[in-house]
């Protein structure tokens, strides 16, 4: 049977995107509150910061990580590094909510046994956006991306295994969370400049967990 099947009496409230991608609709909704404030422990030991691309360009959107490597970019390239290079110091562990989450979402989109080795945590403000592209730094090609969206909504894009393929463009909304692996593993995906906004969590910040199995 297809995960997510919903009931005749009750609408859809997940979405596939194609083989391998799911849009799970308030999946993490009643976990809002206690993952901010997860996200602000991990700021308090690994602040949020603004990485600088190969190409020199610096990041809008603000970045910080927990778990067992963190992604890392500077002039050098791109990375996973176990080592906080702005504290020198190991990442934050995962807090256990965030396994759990990122567990049952990936189950949910028929992935189960999931268990990431990284959690990015991305924060926007608005104007803040990132462009499209493919998640390849991972070793392992299969398992999926579990990103989850926290405050302000934002335009998700969601193209193709090639950069000119056609983009989609969805509404993400505070809870959601976005699934794809497998076959949908190396599309090209990136969010919209943010539009100005206020959440009563956040503020005018969208927040975002992007889980990846790294080995």
């Amino acid at each position: 049977m297809s995960p997510l099947f919903p009931t005749e009496s009750a609408p859809p409230a997940n979405e596939q995107l194609e083989e391998g991608a799911w849009l799970l609709r308030g999946f993490a909704t009643p976990d809002v509150p206690a993952l901010i404030t997860e996200i602000s422990h991990i700021h308090e030991v690994s602040p949020f910061r603004h990485l600088v691309t190969p190409s020199g360009h610096t990041m809008s959107v603000a970045m910080t990580n927990c778990g067992r490597v963190g992604w890392v970019s500077d002039r050098r390239g791109y990375r996973y590094d176990p080592i906080d290079p702005d504290t020198a110091q190991p990442w934050p562990p995962f807090p256990a909510l965030f396994l759990d989450l990122a567990a049952r979402a990936a189950e949910a989109a028929g992935f189960p046994h999931y268990v990431p080795d990284a959690c990015l945590i991305n924060r926007y403000v608005p104007s803040a956006k990132l462009s499209l592209h493919q998640d390849k730094d991972e070793n392992d090609a299969y398992a999926p991306i579990v990103s989850v969206s926290i405050g302000l909504a934002a335009t998700f894009q969601w193209g193709g295994r090639r950069r000119a393929d056609p983009v989609r463009r969805m509404l993400l909304e505070s809870g959601d969370i976005v699934v794809w692996g497998g076959p949908a593993r190396f599309v090209y995906h990136g969010v919209s400049p943010l539009k100005p906004g206020e959440h009563p969590l956040t503020g005018p910040t969208r927040l975002n967990l992007t889980f990846r199995k790294v080995f």
